[in-house]
């Protein structure tokens, strides 16, 4: 059944279902002096839309990224087209040689390394300029890791679909540990990106800051052949990249779930404990003062770090 569907002719000539779609997809409408904004394979080369490869087929010029990795992605599917470097360095200047094509007529791609252009990528500079100097810019949705993530860890519902895209993390310690804190504190899902030589510094400092029960959801090589998704509390994270030397390799999408919710009993503290745990985060950090709180108090770890971490902010404006 399966396999007649994907044979299943429709014009009535022969034409196999995805040579007749294609040439569906080529008679669309391709508007000139048009900016398409095309998102590409996160790894997986099959991921590519009809829809987006009529586009990388239709347009006169490619600003990508990364010249050589767009290439590749154009010889894969036999397209020959001329290649134009856009990247983080070269935005501002691209993009009047952009407009310069757009105003001669041209149909002009913008395709990033991986994914969405202009999400946590180079672009938007470029799709800003474009649109101020009065020139259409069509978006080609596809894959995204944002959603691939998403779609794999059940850490949003119908009932509260809401999630934060937080992008990637500061590289530097203290910038990322006094920018983690605003992100913890949102009442929703939040997805980071993470590079692997820091990825375990990272988790560290989540461990810290969100406390060891907060679930973590851990995309690696997304949509390629060694795709790992795992779902599990921060405080076993380093235990699961230590199983396998091969989980510290990859490109990492990172989902810090919603806190657990306490039970009744937990929500509140007692004015004295409250009184004891706000001089503790004064001096402490928020794993140090939950430890030494649970000791004095004989309260809860999980009660005393869902406490810290709703009362934090009010404790360091304080300050």
């Amino acid at each position: 059944m399966h396999k007649a569907s994907m044979t299943n002719n429709h014009d009535g000539q022969g034409t196999p279902a995805w040579e007749y779609h294609a040439r569906l997809v080529a008679g669309q409408s391709w508007p000139e002096a048009c900016l398409y904004v095309v998102a590409t394979p996160i790894g997986n080369l099959a991921d590519l839309s009809l829809r987006a490869l009529e586009a990388l087929r239709q347009c006169d010029v490619v600003a990508a990224e990364d010249t050589r990795t767009t290439r590749s992605l154009l010889q894969a599917w036999g397209l020959d087209v001329p290649l134009l470097a856009a990247h983080r360095h070269n935005e501002q200047s691209v993009a009047g040689r952009i407009l310069e094509r757009l105003r001669a007529g041209a149909r002009v791609a913008l395709v990033s390394d991986a994914g969405a252009p202009a999400v946590s990528d180079p672009g938007a500079r470029i799709v800003r300029q474009v649109r101020l100097a009065g020139f259409r810019v069509v978006p080609i949705p596809g894959p995204s890791a944002v959603i691939t993530v998403l779609m794999a860890c059940g850490a949003t519902t119908d009932e509260s679909p809401g999630f934060a895209f937080a992008g990637f993390m500061p590289a530097r310690a203290a910038a990322r540990r006094a920018w983690l804190p605003d992100w913890l504190a949102l009442p929703i899902p939040v997805v980071f990106f993470e590079a692997p030589h820091r990825v375990q510094r990272a988790l560290a400092d989540l461990l810290e800051l969100a406390g060891p029960l907060r679930n973590i959801t851990i995309g690696r090589e997304l949509t390629k052949r060694h795709e790992e998704i795992v779902t599990l509390p921060l405080e076993h994270v380093m235990a699961w990249f230590a199983a396998d030397a091969h989980r510290r390799q990859g490109e990492f999408v990172l989902v810090v779930h919603t806190p657990p919710v306490p039970p009744a009993a937990s929500v509140g503290l007692a004015e004295a404990d409250q009184h004891l745990m706000q001089v503790l985060l004064d001096e402490l950090s928020v794993r140090d003062a939950v430890r030494i709180g649970a000791r004095l108090t004989g309260l809860s770890r999980d009660s005393l770090y869902t406490w810290a971490l709703a009362h934090r902010g009010a404790c360091d404006s304080a300050s």
